[in-house]
């Protein structure tokens, strides 16, 4: 474009030139894109499940079956997308595997969310994510185990530039469980009454 004019009598001419060019581009870290789109997933702790379940009390030697409940952001899979002008971010996140720490100084890694327990299933270990106690609880505070679940995130993202990476993140539960143990009984084989011997101690 070109503009003439006339300054103390000097005839002044103005030319300006186009050059072509993105000056809306915004230049970001695609890893910090990465970051504000697993923000955008608000992962939670898992859903800690088990049997015996809250407030039930498990025996000695028997099956604790653990597992944890599937939602979108407490297990995955999840995809959430980050962008700014002439660049965007999309992240997917799943759940790998789960690490239990029971208390009783033994850890269970499990890679999958473990099965639910149901009534029908019966006496038995979980086939995928159990544990047996050796000891009861009845020593310790609350006469509960702590137990934590501590689930490990696989972040994986992929920029529209061509940039990629992975991310491992965790996020931890807590709960407790009450081991007991079976009491027994004393029968008289001559038709006396049952008697429970009296130095068990309960919680």
């Amino acid at each position: 474009m070109r503009e003439q004019g006339y300054d103390g009598g000097r005839h002044l001419v103005t030319e300006w030139v186009w050059l072509p060019g993105r000056p809306d581009t915004v230049i970001t870290d695609p890893e910090t894109l990465a970051y504000e789109a697993i923000a955008k997933m608000h992962l939670l702790p898992p859903l800690v499940r088990s049997a015996p379940g809250i407030g039930e009390v498990g025996l000695v030697n028997m099956p604790v079956w653990l597992w944890v409940a599937k939602t979108e952001n407490t297990w995955g899979p999840i995809e959430r997308v980050a962008s700014v002008p002439g660049l965007s971010v999309t992240a997917k996140a799943r759940v790998v595997a789960v690490d239990w720490s029971l208390g009783d100084g033994q850890t269970v890694r499990c890679e999958g969310a473990g099965t639910a327990y149901t009534v029908a299933m019966g006496v038995r270990d979980s086939p995928d994510c159990g544990h047996r106690y050796k000891k009861t609880s009845r020593a310790l505070a609350d006469c509960k185990y702590p137990v934590t679940a501590t689930a490990r995130w696989k972040v994986s993202w992929e920029s529209t530039l061509g940039e990629a990476g992975q991310l491992d993140l965790t996020q931890v539960a807590a709960a407790q469980l009450r081991i007991g143990e079976a009491v027994p009984v004393l029968v008289d084989p001559d038709g006396g009454d049952r008697v429970t011997p009296t130095e068990q101690v309960e919680c």
